[in-house]
């Protein structure tokens, strides 16, 4: 009989166990707050009687908890994983791993507690107060010492270049938390606190938090999930290494100037918003070099997407990323934007990356990791893989699609004028336009997040079968 995948003894695989299980926990908590917000915009009697659980309050949790509690769950997870097989030595730090694990816990908790309570910034993707902000700050540094002492300690002399990824996205979103959330508390008792910047300088600052934040942790990082998941299920070697480090410098040297273009039409000055614009442009190349490079690595491996749906989230991912690194540059367009802007095609592009890029991509990594964490060859049923395969791709594009068609419509009414100059539609009239497409929405999510049950379940299976019992068809080493 053949002996089951084994992890070497010597690696700390219990931290990435434990992030790797809690990454589906809080994926499937947060996608449940979004499907109930998402319902709360066809039914508004679903707010209920109670602030605590109304629309303003209960989707600032679902971006943190889709951003922060399962895309950086996901990112701990995989990163301390990578950096130990890459590497070839154990976590640095010893407890360390521990304090990180449980100390992220706990910011995510204080999140779920504190939002629906109101006590909230304000600021995009950067809503928590300054007590969390503190104890956030805290625990990204143990993770930064964690990763960086393991690299500083390895015994091969390369750095793989997942890492360089994983690296500069753990580096910029400190830099990017710490000068984004300077705040004056109200005082020593009160959660409450007020920004130091104000005005125009305040909306720069937070959209070059915002848009990086994208950029570092929700490109960067997930490209280093994609730089090692990717050759490893389709045991073939990365299509260019040289391109690799190419896509990684001009990646991180445009993207961080690329945040004013979230401000069009509004007191930041004219060269900023500008200046923004063409850096999104230029951003396109780099993007796309990192797209190509980790399709082309399935060069001489296409046949495998047949019988593999793991390999087949991960390539879909790929495409999503393309497409979503297509779609940024032009609607950062100004004349683009002047349509897009505050419309359903916004939230359209969002979710075609965060659905469509981050979850999928991570999905897939978290299938290859499961059964070699816990000691089986293969996922408990490969068909329940293919069935998640689908119903995460048909969920993404309902949704991206309701929401393009939407926000088009919405840009295309608002900007209507009859002969006179006065308005042809009222706000209301396109609102009333916009509620098939809300459904539509709501069904995508509805059938991503079932999606998300039924790996739970997959992933419950093989866990807690018996060491090795799991032999299904070989998925890749």
């Amino acid at each position: 009989m053949t002996t089951a995948t084994t992890i070497q003894p010597d690696y700390n695989m219990k931290v990435v166990r434990q992030f790797t299980l809690t990454t589906i926990f809080w994926g499937i908590i947060g996608m449940s707050v979004g499907v109930l917000i998402a319902a709360q915009l066809i039914w508004p009697a679903l707010n209920f009687d109670t602030p605590w659980l109304t629309y303003s309050r209960l989707r600032p949790l679902h971006t943190n908890a889709v951003i922060f509690a399962f895309g950086v769950s996901a990112l701990m997870a995989t990163s301390l994983y990578v950096v130990q097989r890459t590497c070839q030595t154990k976590l640095y730090g010893g407890p360390l791993a521990s304090f990180v694990f449980w100390g992220w816990q706990l910011v995510i908790i204080s999140a779920v507690i504190s939002l629906p309570l109101g006590y909230t910034t304000s600021k995009e993707y950067a809503e928590l107060e300054w007590p969390i902000d503190i104890l956030l700050t805290i625990v990204w540094v143990l993770y930064a010492i964690l990763f960086f002492g393991t690299l500083a300690i390895r015994k091969t002399s390369h750095i793989y270049v997942a890492n360089w990824f994983f690296g500069a996205f753990i580096l910029t979103v400190a830099v990017l938390h710490i000068v984004n959330s300077l705040a004056i508390p109200v005082s020593l008792g009160s959660m409450k606190s007020y920004s130091i910047y104000a005005g125009a300088v305040d909306a720069m600052v937070q959209w070059w938090y915002g848009h990086n934040a994208v950029g570092f942790l929700l490109t960067a990082g997930f490209l280093g999930m994609m730089y090692y998941f990717v050759p490893k299920q389709a045991n073939r070697p990365v299509y260019s290494y040289r391109l690799s480090i190419i896509h990684f410098w001009s990646l991180i040297a445009v993207y961080i100037w690329a945040g004013p273009h979230h401000l069009h039409y509004t007191a930041l000055p004219d060269w900023a918003q500008s200046l923004g614009m063409v850096m999104s442009l230029i951003l396109f190349a780099p993007s796309w070099g990192g797209m190509i490079n980790g399709i082309m690595t399935l060069s001489g491996a296409w046949h495998k997407l047949r019988t593999d749906p793991i390999l087949r989230f991960l390539v879909v991912s790929l495409s999503f990323y393309g497409m979503s690194t297509f779609e940024g540059p032009m609607m950062a367009i100004k004349t683009v934007n002047a349509l897009s802007h505050y419309t359903d095609w916004t939230i359209g592009h969002v979710h075609s990356g965060a659905l469509g890029w981050v979850a999928m991509i991570t999905i897939g990594s978290i299938y290859h990791l499961v059964p070699r964490l816990f000691n089986q060859r293969g996922m408990y049923s490969v068909a329940l893989i293919n069935l998640h395969f689908w119903m995460a791709t048909i969920g993404t594009v309902l949704y991206i699609v309701a929401m393009w068609t939407s926000g088009v419509m919405q840009g295309l009414m608002w900007r209507a004028v009859n002969a006179d100059g006065t308005l042809t539609y009222t706000f209301v009239e396109s609102l009333e336009k916009s509620y098939p497409f809300y459904t539509i929405r709501l069904l995508g999510g509805i059938v991503f997040l079932s999606g998300m049950f039924i790996m739970a379940y997959n992933t419950y299976k093989t866990v807690t079968a018996e060491d090795g019992s799991i032999n299904p068809q070989e998925l890749g080493e």
